[in-house]
């Protein structure tokens, strides 16, 4: 078999790969990634993230594949960073809010009236916090951030002005929503989202902060009646790797996964969930026995004067980190401008 040369060889090799390989990919050990989520199998997030998974596989050749578990299988959604963190899965979906105190630079998107949408507010968002995302996250690999279409108040009794508020128990998306209801008087019941309607049904809770498509979704507008019309907050999220997955990756495997942690991912991903959630706010307001509430431009300066404090807590918390806050907000505020998503 000596006539057999190099070059034969090589092209023997080449040849013997499945369709769709490269020679890069072909060495490439192959790589199943456990990609956890906390909402159902119908949310739209489901589906996007299988499509970016599926998008991986096809640019790795196959090397890189994925099964997404949906509806908290491999743990409670307040405990996905830990999940990435810890090996549980090697990829999850994760709302710094659910844990007040630990990841305060990345609240800052979810400050009242700071975004007016989800799709160029997600790259924005994305291309904000990658460059300081290892400052408060640093034993998981980062890799993108986003976040949902604006949400707002629904309540069970009509509410217009921040008075409104006093005296209300309020389930709260997140832990700057749940300074938001504090702010004003009113008192927070915790629940992850599954669990917020049986609370409003049994009268445990009054109100609830959410996204419009979304309380459709879990049975929400089953107990509220009221709903105002602005987009008082917006829930900030990340997606970490396990640095265990992420650093056994190849080199060429490291560079799919890169090409898919960008802004462009981020609003990608994002889109079809803020699509999703603002047709909930047209399907709000023909659906029979609800009010949607608009707001005057006077009632709308009251609720931001009232709430001002709400951010001058972020900036505590951030100096806390020994982060300086002001020029950290600044950025953000340009780059959601910059991408036309700015309140």
């Amino acid at each position: 078999m000596k006539w057999i040369t190099p070059a034969l060889a090589a092209l023997a090799i080449t040849l013997a790969q499945p369709a769709g390989t490269t020679p890069a990919a072909a060495q490439d050990k192959p790589v199943s990634l456990r990609i956890s989520l906390w909402v159902p199998p119908a949310h739209p997030l489901v589906q996007s993230i299988r499509d970016w998974a599926a998008d991986m596989t096809k640019e790795s050749g196959g090397t890189i594949t994925a099964t997404i578990f949906p509806a908290e299988q491999l743990g409670k959604a307040f405990d996905h960073y830990d999940m990435a963190r810890d090996g549980i899965a090697d990829v999850t979906w994760v709302s710094p809010g659910y844990q007040p105190g630990r990841f305060p630079i990345v609240n800052a998107p979810q400050l009242p009236f700071m975004t007016s949408n989800a799709k160029g507010g997600s790259a924005a968002v994305d291309e904000w916090y990658a460059p300081i995302a290892a400052r408060e996250m640093n034993d998981t690999h980062f890799c993108m951030a986003f976040i949902a279409d604006p949400g707002t108040l629904h309540s069970k009794t009509k509410v217009v002005s921040p008075e409104d508020v006093r005296g209300l128990k309020i389930r709260p998306a997140q832990e700057t929503v749940a300074q938001m209801v504090t702010t004003l008087g009113g008192t927070n019941v915790q629940s992850s989202i599954a669990e917020a309607r049986d609370l409003l049904s049994r009268g445990v809770a009054s109100a609830i902060t959410d996204f419009w498509n979304s309380q459709f979704l879990f049975g929400i507008n089953d107990v509220t009646k009221f709903h105002i019309d602005v987009p008082l907050y917006t829930s900030a999220y990340v997606m970490p790797f396990n640095k265990g997955t992420y650093d056994g990756l190849s080199s060429k495997q490291k560079e799919v996964v890169d090409h898919h942690c960008t802004p462009e991912w981020a609003e990608k991903v994002a889109s079809p969930w803020a699509d999703y959630e603002h047709a909930g706010l047209e399907l709000t307001k023909k659906t029979p026995g609800h009010t949607v509430v608009e707001l005057t431009p006077e009632q709308l300066q009251s609720w931001k004067t009232a709430l001002a404090p709400v951010t001058a807590a972020w900036e505590a918390s951030v100096r806390k980190t020994g982060a300086n806050p002001a020029p950290i907000l600044a950025d953000l505020k340009a780059k959601l401008a910059a991408r036309g998503a700015a309140y």
